[in-house]
C-alpha cells in the first residue's frame, strides 16, 4: 500500500515506450536473437538476464482503450504524464462536493488505495486484438460471468463459498495470475537460480515457484495453475497450466477463467528501472481468441510486507452475520 513505498511512488513517471528490438522478443519469436542485449550490465552468473527485486505494476492505463482514444494505440510521454495527471484528479476522493451521503461514500481515499501515479505511452494494457479490446465471450463464458457477477453482488451468501477468492482470503484480487493493477499491493517479488525463479506477490500467501530445468506439467490443479520457465534469448517465459475450475483470483479479467486456461507470461528487462511483464490468455470456454497485454514494471526500493488478510478474517464474520440478519428480519416483515 502507498505508505510501503513513499519515495518510490513519488519518484514515478511516464513509462517510456519499447524500442523494437524489446518488443520482439517480447513478442516471442521462435528464433530469437540471442545477439541482442536488452540489459547486458544485468546478469546472472549463469550468463542469463538478472530479472531479480521488487517490482511495481502500479500503473493507471487501462486494461482496456477508452472510446476517446479509439484507434490511437500510444500516447507521447506528455500524453501520457497529462493523462496520468488528469486520471488522479478524477479519483481523488478528498472533495467534499456532493454533500454528506457521497462524503461517507469517499471513504476510502488516497491513504488505502495506491492505483499508482503513472501511465504507460501505451493507451491500453491490452496489445492484441489491435483495438485494445478484450474479444468476445463464447456463450458459457458469458454464463459464468453473469453468475460471478450475480454472487459478487450478493447481499444474502449461504457461507464462505458464496463469496469471491480474494473475500476467502484465498488468493489476492490482483495476483493472478495474471497480475494486473488494482487497488493496492501491486507488488511482487522475483527470485532467480540457474533452474529455478520465484514469484511472491503481496497479495498472496505463499510463492509461485517455476522450474526451468525442462521438467513436464503436473497433474494437479492448484489456484496459481502449474508453471514451468524456459528462456528464450533475453525472455523469461513462463506457461502455465492445470488451473482450478474456479479460475484464477485476478478480478480485473471482466471475465471468469477456468480449468482450460493456457496462459503465456514474459518477462524482459529493459533497463535497471524498468521490468516489461507480458502475459497472453487462452482459455476457449471463456473467450473466442486468445488475447494478449502488456504491464510495464517499476522497481521498487523497499520491501514486501506479509499480507495478513486473514487476521481473524472478521470482514468474512460480519459479512455472513450481516446477511443472516437481514433474512431474519425479512422473514418478520412477512
Amino acid at each position: 500500500m502507498r505508505h510501503r513505498f513513499p519515495g518510490f511512488l513519488s519518484a514515478l513517471c511516464a513509462f517510456t515506450a519499447l524500442p523494437a528490438t524489446a518488443q520482439t522478443q517480447l513478442a516471442g519469436a521462435k528464433t530469437p536473437d540471442k545477439t541482442v542485449k536488452v540489459s547486458t550490465s544485468f546478469e546472472m552468473p549463469d550468463g542469463h538476464p538478472d530479472l531479480q527485486g521488487i517490482w511495481s505494476f502500479a500503473v493507471l492505463t487501462p486494461l482496456e482503450r477508452p472510446a476517446d482514444l479509439a484507434g490511437k494505440t500510444s500516447l507521447s510521454d506528455q500524453e501520457a504524464a497529462e493523462y496520468a495527471r488528469n486520471t488522479v484528479a478524477r479519483n481523488n476522493k478528498d472533495r467534499r462536493d456532493g454533500g454528506g451521503s457521497a462524503d461517507v461514500s469517499r471513504a476510502y481515499n488516497d491513504l488505502f488505495w495506491d492505483f499508482g501515479t503513472r501511465a504507460s505511452n501505451q493507451t491500453s494494457l491490452i496489445v492484441d486484438p489491435p483495438d485494445g479490446k478484450l474479444p468476445p465471450m463464447t456463450a458459457d463464458g458469458q454464463k459464468k460471468a453473469a453468475a460471478y457477477l450475480a454472487m459478487y453482488v450478493s447481499t444474502s451468501p449461504a457461507g464462505p463459498e458464496d463469496r469471491p477468492l480474494w473475500e476467502r482470503c484465498i488468493v489476492g484480487f490482483n495476483a493472478g495470475p495474471p497480475m494486473l493493477p488494482s487497488a493496492y499491493n501491486n507488488n511482487v517479488q522475483l527470485f532467480q537460480t540457474r533452474d529455478t525463479v520465484a514469484l511472491l506477490n503481496e497479495m498472496v500467501h505463499s510463492a509461485r515457484i517455476i522450474p526451468l530445468d525442462g521438467r513436464p506439467h503436473g497433474a494437479q490443479r492448484q489456484w496459481a495453475g502449474d508453471s514451468r520457465g524456459h528462456w528464450e534469448g533475453e525472455t523469461l517465459v513462463v506457461e502455465t497450466v492445470n488451473f482450478m475450475p474456479e479460475g484464477t483470483g485476478t478480478a480485473g479479467l471482466r471475465g471468469r477463467t477456468d480449468e482450460n486456461l493456457r496462459l503465456t507470461e514474459r518477462f524482459l528487462r529493459k533497463d535497471a528501472d524498468t521490468l516489461l511483464y507480458q502475459f497472453t490468455v487462452d482459455d476457449p470456454s471463456v473467450w473466442t481468441r486468445p488475447w494478449t497485454a502488456v504491464v510495464p514494471m517499476t522497481k521498487a526500493d523497499g520491501y514486501i510486507y506479509e499480507y495478513a488478510c486473514h487476521e481473524g478474517n472478521y470482514g468474512m464474520f460480519g459479512i455472513l452475520k450481516g446477511a443472516r440478519a437481514q433474512e431474519e428480519a425479512a422473514a418478520k416483515s412477512k
